[in-house]
């Protein structure tokens, strides 16, 4: 379960990220950080990455099905999940645990913003806040039945890590199939492959095509 220090490492890259991008000030640690205005956008590698500050009161990449309360209780669960599959799952391979940790790092990120972000910034209530992204990236053009997409969503380093960890998932568990598929048929070998043994009566156990030994 030491593969946990990488949920958390997932969860501090998120949160300092999102706290510089959105402000943050605590005067009793001397902390007080500006940030960046909300819809503002600074180029990062020119056009192609920028830093672009906007608020998502939905799920990852601006998805918004239902309300904020049910997004916030449904991280809580997913998350609660993932944690105990990842408790199930400690003797996996090594691939499939790094994918979950990765998943579970990202959903407490986005948790937290969801659940305290309202309360610690006096904009709503608990388990009323909005999810903070600000990663910017181009997209080849999408045209497809009337949709266009240019850019990706705005998106944070949870958002990344839930993605990546879902496609390093699926690679594991590929591999993870193709293994057992191989030890499944090197076990069907061998015992299709080895010696029949026939006891008799009048004589002493050998294999087949031997004589058998006269009592």
């Amino acid at each position: 379960m030491r593969i946990l220090y990488l949920s958390l490492f997932v969860v501090v890259t998120d949160q300092i990220s999102k706290l510089m991008v959105k402000g943050v000030s605590i005067p009793f640690l001397k902390i007080d950080v500006q940030g960046l205005p909300l819809g503002s956008s600074r180029p990062i590698l020119g056009d192609f990455l920028r830093l672009t500050y906007i608020e998502n009161p939905g799920m990852a990449f601006g998805i918004d099905i239902g309300g904020k309360l049910f997004f916030s209780f449904f991280s809580i669960v997913a998350s609660i999940g993932i944690l105990i599959y990842l408790y199930k799952s400690r003797n996996e391979n090594l691939p499939f645990r790094i994918s979950l940790a990765m998943i579970l790092g990202g959903a407490v990120g986005n948790l937290i913003d969801r659940v305290f972000y309202g309360v610690f910034y006096d904009e709503g209530a608990l388990f009323h806040g909005k999810v903070v992204d600000f990663l910017d990236a181009d997209f080849f053009n999408v045209n497809f039945f009337g949709y266009h997409m240019s850019r990706w969503p705005v998106f944070n380093v949870a958002d990344a890590a839930v993605t990546c960890g879902v496609i390093l998932m699926l690679f594991a568990h590929r591999k993870s199939m193709k293994e057992e598929a191989l030890l499944g048929n090197a076990g069907t070998t061998a015992i299709v492959g080895a010696p029949e043994v026939m006891i008799r009566p009048d004589s002493t156990t050998t294999s087949t095509g031997s004589e058998p030994t006269q009592s």
